[in-house]
């Protein structure tokens, strides 16, 4: 089966690079082009493609309002691109829509490629319509974060500053919130405390550790795509803390490596 696809990017060299990636797959048989939003709409009206790939930021219409004004329910498999956002990224991984932060390698698009024509292959379903659904319900109505977290322990209520958290681990049905040299057990599944954490300052680096990035010192790669995250340590501690990070948040921790600031 050969897919027709469609890039939607206000930037021509954007534009451009994509479709010179696509047009080296074999299965891609059509490649067209809108420059905004606007013409985006009128190209999946006129004759709906297989595969989308969106850029979120565009002025006047963005990826967003595509959406909305053609319809979830009515979108072809769709791969969003976006610019650096944390809260879009995690919106993005909330509601499992694939998405290519610029600039992306060729491996991640070939990864996002690869997934897309999966998707387009499968049995049809109401999954990623409501997958897409979710993320602009997400966008639309941000959770806002939580600053403190009740912790209770002989017969008391503590209050812990979220900010004060250096990293986080997960016990079952239960958290663990490592604060300096104390710890306090939280009866909160990992996933739903994640969700409410800020994005721009707890990241996940392994299924069951979540760091607190002001207090990254190091990130060491390891073997298999890993790395060796160490946390400055306290006064009075025995030392820093090393953490290792699991393969599948490779991504993430490269992108912070590579980020100067």
């Amino acid at each position: 089966m050969t897919l027709r696809t469609l890039i939607v990017d206000d930037e021509p060299l954007a534009r451009e690079g994509l479709r010179l990636l696509l047009a080296a797959d074999p299965d891609i048989a059509g490649i067209e082009e809108a420059k905004d939003g606007r013409e985006a709409v009128a190209a999946l009206r006129k004759a709906p493609p297989d595969l989308v790939f969106l850029d979120v930021q565009m002025p006047e219409m963005d990826g967003f309002s595509v959406v909305r004004e053609i319809g979830a329910e009515r979108m072809p498999a769709v791969v969003f691109v976006t610019a650096h956002d944390q809260y879009a990224l995690r919106a993005f991984e909330i509601n499992a829509i694939d998405y290519l932060l610029k600039p992306f390698t060729r491996e991640r698009f070939s990864q996002a490629l690869a997934r897309a024509k999966a998707r387009v292959l499968a049995p049809q379903t109401e999954d990623a319509s409501r997958q897409i659904l979710s993320l602009l319900e997400t966008i639309a109505a941000p959770q806002r974060a939580v600053k403190r977290l009740a912790v209770r322990t002989a017969g008391k209520t503590l209050f812990v500053d979220v900010a004060d958290v250096d990293w986080i681990e997960a016990a079952e049905n239960y958290v663990k919130l490592h604060v300096g040299r104390a710890s306090h057990l939280v009866h909160v599944p990992l996933n739903r405390l994640e969700k409410s954490l800020d994005p721009e300052t707890f990241l996940r680096i392994h299924r069951s550790l979540i760091v607190n990035m002001t207090r990254i010192k190091e990130l060491e790669p390891a073997l298999h795509g890993e790395y060796v995250v160490t946390l400055q340590g306290h006064v009075g501690d025995a030392g820093d803390v090393r953490l290792r990070s699991g393969r599948s948040y490779h991504e993430k921790l490269r992108e912070l490596a590579d980020n100067p600031f």
